[in-house]
C-alpha cells in the first residue's frame, strides 16, 4: 500500500475536534486505495462518509481514477483495455493469479515472443477436469485447412508452437471467467515452425464455477515468452 493510501473516508460531526491524522486524510485530495475491496470498505461505516454520486477514488492496483455515478464506480478517461496482470513465461507452465474479478466481464490475453517445443495450452483457473470443449480451423502452408478440437478435454489446446527455434505469438479473448456462468473463449495464433500456419479457435467450459487465475503452459518441455492480460472496461 502506497504512502498516500487510506483505509477510510471520514465524516465529521459538528463540534468535533480534528486531529492531525484527520486533517491529513481530508487534505490529501482524491482518496487513494490499494484495491477496489479497500475502496468499498471505506464508505458507510461508523464515522465514514456515505458513498454518493460524485465521489472520486484512485486505485493503486490498476492505476486508475474512478468516480461513483450513483449506481456504480466508473473509470475516468480510461482506455478500453486496462492491464490487470501478466509477466514472463518460464518452465513447463506459468500461472497468473488474481487476474479475473468482478471489475471486468471480458479479458484479452496477448502472448508475445513465444518459444516452445510442443503445443501451447491454457487453463482457466483451477478447471483442470474434463470441462473443456473447443473447435478449430487450422491452415498450414504445407497442407489444406483442417478441423481440430474435441470435448471433455482438460485444457484449451493449440496456441501454436515453434519447435524451440522461431518465435510465435497468440491472442486469447475470454468472457465471464469470474461470473458463475459458462466461460467462453476464442483464440488464434501464428505458427512459424515447423510449418507456417495460423489457427482460429473457440471453446467453452462446461461448468459454472467462478475463476480468478490463468495458466499458460506447454504440453511437453518448457515455454518462454511474455503474457499480458487486459480487462475490457465496462464503460
Amino acid at each position: 500500500m502506497g504512502a498516500n493510501a487510506t483505509t477510510f473516508v471520514p465524516s465529521y460531526t459538528s463540534g468535533e475536534v480534528l486531529t492531525a491524522a484527520n486533517l491529513s486524510v481530508t487534505n490529501s485530495g482524491i482518496p487513494v486505495f490499494a484495491t477496489t475491496v479497500t475502496r468499498d470498505a471505506a464508505f458507510g461505516g461508523t464515522g465514514e462518509k456515505t458513498l454518493a454520486e460524485g465521489q472520486f477514488a484512485y486505485i493503486e492496483a490498476t492505476n486508475t481514477t474512478q468516480y461513483y455515478d450513483g449506481a456504480a464506480w466508473q473509470s475516468v478517461g480510461a482506455s478500453a483495455l486496462v492491464r490487470v496482470g501478466g509477466g514472463a513465461l518460464s518452465g513447463a507452465s506459468t500461472t497468473f493469479n488474481s487476474v479475473f474479478s468482478a471489475t471486468y466481464d471480458a479479458y484479452k490475453v496477448v502472448l508475445t515472443n513465444l518459444l516452445s517445443s510442443d503445443h501451447t495450452y491454457f487453463q482457466i483457473g483451477g478447471a483442470t477436469a474434463s470441462y473443456y470443449s473447443c473447435g478449430a480451423r487450422v491452415s498450414y502452408s504445407t497442407s489444406t485447412v483442417s478441423g481440430q478440437g474435441g470435448s471433455n478435454l482438460s485444457q484449451f489446446e493449440r496456441l501454436g508452437y515453434s519447435a524451440g527455434t522461431n518465435y510465435f505469438g497468440a491472442t486469447i479473448e475470454i468472457q465471464n471467467p469470474f461470473l458463475s456462468v459458462e466461460t467462453t473463449a476464442q483464440w488464434s495464433f501464428i505458427n512459424t515452425n515447423p510449418a507456417d500456419g495460423s489457427s482460429m479457435q473457440s471453446g467453452f467450459l462446461d461448468t459454472t464455477a467462478s475463476y480468478t487465475s490463468l495458466k499458460i503452459g506447454a504440453n511437453s518441455g518448457n515455454l518462454t515468452g511474455t503474457c499480458n492480460i487486459y480487462g475490457y472496461s465496462l464503460s
